[in-house]
C-alpha cells in the first residue's frame, strides 16, 4: 500500500493510502497531492539511500510520498 503524507507540527500526518487496483483511493490520492501543492507544500520521494526528488505529479507506483514546505532562511 502506498501512502501520502505531510510533515508538520506532529512529526507527520498520513494524508492518503492508495493501492494501484482501487480507483477510488488513487482519485483521493491525487486530489490530496494537489491540495497540497495549492497550499505551497513541495512533493517529494525517494531515490535511494539519502537521495530524494521533488515531484509534480503524484507517483502511483510510489510506496511513499511525502509533503513538505519549502526550508525557509536568509
Amino acid at each position: 500500500m502506498s501512502r501520502l503524507i505531510r510533515m508538520d507540527h506532529s512529526g507527520h500526518t498520513t494524508l492518503a493510502e492508495w493501492t494501484a487496483d482501487d480507483p477510488g483511493a488513487v482519485d483521493a490520492a491525487v486530489r490530496a497531492f494537489r491540495a497540497e501543492l495549492d497550499l505551497g507544500y513541495f512533493g517529494m520521494v525517494s531515490t535511494g539511500e539519502g537521495h530524494a526528488e521533488q515531484v509534480r505529479e503524484l507517483p502511483l507506483d510510489a510506496e511513499l510520498v511525502i509533503m513538505r514546505l519549502p526550508i525557509s532562511g536568509g
